[in-house]
């Protein structure tokens, strides 16, 4: 789960309902709250088709409980000081939850939990027997607030990897489980069922992510980095955010994991280190409502790639490569799919006149532009 120490929350009104929503990156209490897990080597993958029969919770728990890890990292923050000359630093902590993937010390975790992490003093794991190491930060990878960590496995006989599933596989109504460390209460177990899928989050840098699992197992400040398992055993998810009421920092039912799917894919760069490239538009929209469908471009960012192509504010967006898009959900999964350098076919409308546009996808920028 995300703790945010910059912008701890977002508040949304859902619906026209005048119910205040806070969606919220998990962590404890005047901590930022982080899970990470290490991966080094091939990682489990069990499908579907090979799931077998559901287990008790209390199995699952049995089984998994080892692999989960505490997290906590020492960060250090630059802040500025009206009354003093010079910048000065700021240390803080930040505790979440971890899981391991394989049994060669690699942890899976959410970027949040580990951003800004100290260098000298880094990041620590915790294991079930309250044995903890130090973990190498190997990669970060903040468009999906994931963060790849690893420890030295010595003498670490009972901390067994949990088994990867498929989180294209999942299905509304399906059940799920949570183990992580709420609070700071280590190893919890809450469970439920995935209440929705192909929802989007903020992530750390502030663009979206694509596909995310909800579900209404309770999860907490704590969670962050946690697995979220199936009826299998397999983590389908990193629980990474919740939604709370106003003034409130728990559970409320709502809580998001980002698909296993796409750590998955982000493995490979995470493992040496490198940037994990993410397909860019560069566009803002809305749907369209009523008889129209598609994308209405709200904002073509200056010098990125639709507007290079010639996409203006105004233009309506009907498909990308033939694929009739109704949402920018739509849009973005679709980009999503895509290659930084990939080109894709535009259809669109200016007005009552068709127009077409090739554009070259680029890579994500660091951060999301806030103008």
């Amino acid at each position: 789960m995300r703790t945010f120490i910059r912008t701890p929350f977002v508040s949304a009104v859902l619906g026209g309902v005048a119910v205040a929503t806070v969606f919220l990156a998990l962590g404890v209490t005047g901590h930022r709250d982080t899970q990470t897990i290490v991966e080094q080597g091939p990682v489990a993958v069990q499908p579907a088709s090979s799931a077998g029969a559901a287990l008790t919770p209390h199995a699952i728990y049995v089984r998994a409980a080892p692999g989960v890890v505490f997290v906590r990292s020492q960060i250090v923050q630059t802040v500025e000081d009206p009354f003093e000359l010079s910048p000065r630093q700021q240390r803080s902590e930040a505790t979440g939850s971890g899981f391991l993937i394989d049994g060669g010390g690699r942890i899976l975790t959410n970027y949040h939990v580990v951003e800004g992490a100290d260098p000298r003093t880094g990041v620590t794991v915790q294991f079930e027997d309250k044995v903890t190491r130090s973990a190498r930060v190997v990669g970060q990878d903040p468009n999906n607030d994931l963060a790849l960590l690893k420890v030295n496995m010595h003498g670490l006989a009972n901390a067994r990897p949990l088994a990867l599933g498929e989180s294209s596989t999942v299905q509304v109504g399906d059940p799920t489980l949570a183990i992580g460390n709420p609070f700071g209460l280590d190893r919890t177990l809450t469970s439920g069922i995935v209440s929705a899928l192909q929802r989007q989050i903020q992530a750390p840098n502030g663009f979206s992510i694509n596909d995310v699992i909800q579900t209404d197992a309770p999860i907490n400040p704590g969670n962050s980095g946690g697995p979220l398992i199936d009826a299998a055993g397999r983590v389908i998810g990193i629980n990474s955010q919740i939604a709370t009421g106003t003034g409130g920092s728990g559970s409320v039912g709502i809580g998001f994991a980002v698909p296993i799917d796409t750590a998955r894919k982000a493995l490979l760069r995470l493992e040496r280190g490198g940037q994990v490239e993410i397909a860019y538009l560069g566009i803002n929209g809305v749907a369209l409502t009523g008889a129209q469908h598609g994308v209405k471009v709200t904002r073509a960012l200056t010098g990125g790639p639709a507007a290079r192509a010639g996409v203006e504010p105004g233009d309506h967006i009907r498909s990308v490569d033939g694929r009739r898009v109704a949402t920018m959900e739509d849009l973005q999964g679709f980009v999503a799919t895509k290659q930084p350098g990939d080109t894709v076919a535009i259809s669109a409308y200016r007005g009552k006149h068709p127009k077409a546009f090739k554009v070259t996808l680029a890579d994500r920028a660091a951060e999301a532009p806030t103008q």
